[in-house]
Parts: C-alpha cells; sequence; structure tokens
C-alpha cells in the first residue's frame, strides 16, 4: 500500500513575535518568526534579508570621540559634526561630498548630540541645529556656510531641540518653548511676533506632524495649533505618558512613532485613547523590546521612507560594532499595532543617523560612531566588506494535531534571489527538548541557488570583458523554487534560515512541507 503523503504551506509574514507562548504562537501566526535577525518584514509579504552598509567616505570626519551630527543635504553632500582633537575640545562643523571633508565653522563649547530641522521660507533650503550647550546655528544651503547665532538672547545658549512649525522656528531648553518671528530663524523681538511658552516640565522632544507641533516630555505631550503667536494655542494630548528619548522619534507610515517609558509607541494611537496605554506596537515583541530598551541610555533612530520603516539602535561606547543591537519596524498602516511588524538587527552600531529624500526619489541613508567614519546604509550586500549575519526561525507548529507525530520527506522553500544564495536550513522537533530519542532527526543542510546567475551594477562581482568566466551577464532569471529531501519526524516542527555571507539579498516568501501523518498512539 502507497504511503499518503500529505502538503502543508506555509505562507511567512507577520514578523517578529515574542508576546505569545511557543504552541498559541504556532497556531495563531505559524508564518511569523521567534527569531528575526538581519531580515526585513517586507509591504508585500515574506521576509528580506537586509541591504548592507558601506563607508560614505574613506576618510574620517576629523576629531575626536562619537560624531556627535548628521545631516543630508542633497545626494551629493552632508553635514557632519564631531569633536575636535584638541586639549580642550570644541564642536566643528564638516561638509563632505565622499571624497573628503571641509571645515566651515567651529563653535566656542563642545556641543553634545546635534539636532537639526530644515526649512525653506523662499530663499532656498537651509537648516537649524542645535547642540545642547552652544546657541543654535544655520546652515546656508546657498553658499554653503555655517553661523552660530552668538547674538541669540541668553535663553537660546543649550537649546537642545528644534523644529519648523509653519514658518516659524521653534527651539527648545529646559521648560522654555522660544519661537521666532514669523519666516525667520533669528528674530527673538516680540515686536515682530516672536514669544516664549512655558511647557512645565523639562522638553525632551519636538515633532511637527499635519497641523500640529507636538511638544514632548518624559510624562507629557502637549500639542500646540494655530499659525502665529496671534493665535499659537496649546492643548494637552496626554499627561500620563510622554517622550524619554528625543533621538527615537520618527515620522514613519503616515504617524509619528517614539520610545515612551512603556515601549515604543505610536503618537496617533496615543491621541485616540488619551491617557490609557493601549496600542503599543512593541507590546508584540514584549521581551525583546524591553531587553533592548534597557541595553543603554543612548539611541538614535531611522526611518526609510522608501519601505515605510523605522529602524532604531541602542549605543554603547565600549560594545564591539559586531555586537551591536538595533530594532525595525514595518508600518503597513497607520490603523493599530497589529499592522505593524518587527525584527532585530544586529552588527549596525549607531550613534547617529538621518535619511532624506533627494532629487530623482534617491533616499541617502547615513550612520556614524567613535570611529569616525561616516556610513551609507542600503548600500551593498555586506557590513563594510563583513558578512551579513541573518536568522529566520518559524514558531513550532504541529500542521493537524499537537499529540500525533509526523514523519517528514520533503521541503520546498520559495525565495527570491538578486544573486548567488547559500542557506544553512535546520529543522527542529518538539520544540527542541524530545523525550524520545529514537526518532530521526535531520541535521543541517544548505539551499543554494541556481539557474542562470544575474549581476547587479556596482557589484564587485559583475565585471564586463571578454573571458566568459568573468563576463557580466544582465536580464537573466534565477530559480525561485528550491525543493530538497528532508528526514525526521515529531509532533511539532520549526524550521531554522541562516545566511552568514556577503551574497546580494534575498525574500523568502514561503514554505511547503511534505509528510504522513502517524497513527494515534
Amino acid at each position: 500500500m502507497a504511503t499518503e503523503w500529505q502538503t502543508y504551506a506555509l505562507e511567512l509574514r507577520g514578523g517578529l513575535r515574542s508576546n505569545l507562548s511557543p504552541l498559541q504562537q504556532g497556531i495563531n501566526f505559524p508564518g511569523s518568526a521567534i527569531s528575526l535577525q538581519n531580515f526585513e518584514p517586507s509591504k508585500e509579504g515574506g521576509y528580506s534579508k537586509i541591504s548592507g552598509f558601506t563607508k560614505y567616505d574613506p576618510d574620517v570626519v576629523p576629531g575626536s570621540g562619537a560624531i556627535k551630527g548628521l545631516r543630508v543635504i542633497d545626494d551629493t553632500q552632508i553635514l557632519a559634526v564631531r569633536s575636535s582633537d584638541d586639549v580642550t575640545p570644541v564642536t566643528k562643523v564638516y561638509t563632505g561630498n565622499g571624497s573628503g571633508w571641509t571645515l566651515l565653522q567651529t563653535a566656542s563649547l563642545n556641543g553634545s548630540k546635534v539636532r537639526f530641522a530644515d526649512f525653506n521660507f523662499g530663499a532656498g533650503d537651509n537648516i537649524v541645529f542645535v547642540d545642547g550647550v552652544n546657541k543654535p546655528a544655520f546652515f546656508d544651503g546657498t553658499t554653503d556656510t555655517v553661523t552660530y547665532l552668538t547674538g541669540a538672547p541668553s535663553d537660546l545658549e543649550g537649546a537642545d531641540h528644534v523644529a519648523v512649525f509653519k514658518t516659524t522656528v521653534f527651539y527648545a531648553n529646559g521648560t522654555k518653548l522660544i519661537f521666532t518671528a514669523p519666516s525667520t530663524y533669528d528674530d527673538f523681538s516680540a515686536a515682530n511676533g516672536s514669544g516664549v511658552i512655558s511647557i512645565g516640565q523639562p522638553i525632551t522632544g519636538l515633532a511637527v506632524f499635519r497641523d500640529n507641533l507636538f511638544v514632548f516630555s518624559r510624562n507629557s505631550i502637549k500639542r500646540i495649533t494655530g499659525s502665529s503667536y496671534a493665535d499659537f494655542t496649546m492643548a494637552p494630548v496626554t499627561d500620563k505618558i510622554g517622550c524619554v528619548d528625543p533621538d527615537t522619534i520618527q515620522e514613519v507610515g503616515g504617524d509619528i512613532m517614539y520610545v515612551s517609558s512603556d515601549g515604543i509607541r505610536l503618537l496617533s494611537a496615543t491621541d485616540r485613547i488619551g491617557d490609557f496605554g493601549l496600542n503599543i506596537p512593541s507590546d508584540l515583541i514584549a521581551k525583546d523590546a524591553s531587553d533592548f530598551l534597557n541595553s543603554s541610555t543612548s539611541f538614535c533612530s531611522v526611518v526609510i521612507r522608501q519601505k515605510a520603516q523605522y529602524r532604531i539602535f541602542s549605543y554603547i561606547v565600549s560594545e564591539q560594532k559586531d555586537s551591536a543591537e538595533g530594532l525595525v519596524a514595518t508600518i503597513a498602516s497607520n490603523q493599530n499595532d497589529q499592522n505593524v511588524a518587527w525584527s532585530k538587527l544586529k552588527g549596525i552600531k549607531a550613534h547617529v543617523a538621518d535619511s532624506k529624500y533627494t532629487e530623482g526619489y534617491k533616499e541617502t541613508v547615513i550612520f556614524g560612531n567613535e570611529d569616525g567614519y561616516v556610513y551609507k546604509m542600503e548600500s551593498g550586500s555586506s557590513f563594510d566588506e563583513a558578512p551579513i549575519p541573518a536568522i529566520f526561525q518559524t514558531p513550532y507548529f504541529y500542521i493537524t494535531d499537537p499529540q500525533i507525530r509526523k514523519t517528514f520527506y520533503r521541503m520546498v522553500v520559495f525565495a527570491k534571489p538578486q544573486g548567488s544564495m547559500d542557506v544553512d536550513v535546520t529543522l527542529s522537533y518538539d520544540f527542541d527538548t524530545p523525550t524520545d530519542m529514537g526518532f530521526v532527526r535531520p541535521t543541517q543542510f544548505t539551499i543554494s541557488s541556481f539557474g542562470q546567475e544575474i549581476f547587479l551594477y556596482g557589484q564587485t562581482n559583475s565585471v564586463y570583458g571578454n573571458d566568459p568566466t568573468v563576463d557580466a551577464t544582465y536580464g537573466g532569471e534565477l530559480y525561485q523554487v528550491y525543493s530538497t529531501n528532508i528526514t525526521g519526524s515529531g509532533k511539532t516542527v520549526s524550521i531554522k534560515i541562516e545566511d552568514n555571507t556577503t551574497n546580494p539579498s534575498f525574500t523568502l516568501d514561503a514554505v511547503l512541507l511534505e509528510y504522513r501523518q502517524n497513527d494515534r498512539k
């Protein structure tokens, strides 16, 4: 009598989950992940190995210590701020285009982390920035010059947050919110429309969202509306929860994401629910988020807009680069926390980061740390020539019945490689704690891409020439269905896929398992 095989199809989506018991996750979210490192959930479904990073410039930004601030001006120019290496260090501002750094200005004191705001009041694209110690500074996008506002009122000295709302620049210093006269960045005359608003608590961040300026403290969020001194009004959003780190505030996917005392939150959810701590997206990864947020007191974040993706990084000076951690949130929509898919990052050490869409819909994403280099994220297929350690593991799912053993014969992986792909696959049964060692358990095996190899423009293996062994072939197709025989049996099964290479990115879409269901004992 022929053995009756059955097929189980598993669609890979949902992201990392750590708020469920093992069996519950396998029942309700079998395509989610119990481990998802250096993979990113795709808005179209599946999990893609993240792109790598390369040096934006082969030279370090002159100075010492961690880079204090980065700002993308356009796809050919950035600003970088770092302490000088003098006996008594001061802050210095540089500009770079990928081939060296040009000193623009030197501050009188050594500032802390720098925060920026862009504006255009009709005289070109310009930037204002603050560093928590010096008075604010102004970058003129027309002349490529930086000027510190040394003549500004003393209340501006030590301003550490800045935002441009309507045609007004708001500087935050302590509990005060100081705003300029309309369409200026340096006019603080009350007669011209400048003013000061007292928030009552130390300000921890500012965010402009739609027709509101949100003002964060550690325990409250307030909203300013209006268009000028004559009609600015302030109203509370919540007096129970706030923002604990200003460098985690980002607009992404039509919402504002930030770190509060109880996790990583969305502002619109906070606005809808008033004082109640509901709809916290990081609750989906409660344990991972708690461990991550408790691992450091310094964070930075960046948005990758084309992916509706929020990335947050912890920063520990003494930590090795390959141990540095981060989290990724991919926003499918802004309705609730269930439309946020999470994954973890490892190997990207970032003290400051920035991103911007520039002409031609190019997105430039950069970051820096204490080694002095500026790195370009979403570039290449390695971590500055080091392999990317990517790991994906499904929950333990039981297929039909959690009490009946299944014998497995074949696995089919549906993937979309962009080039060479060599991944290691391991199957684990019965929550990896078997009670009967008599059953066969499979060893790790490898799945490799095959078919016509595709070369990507700019990759090191994309070589033109007459030698057929190295000629680059463009427009070829790689196979997307990979079938392999497997062995082993168990009541529940989990699939683990690992890639620790510099191969290009690939997307895991779905998995099929062919199996036979044994008799109940």
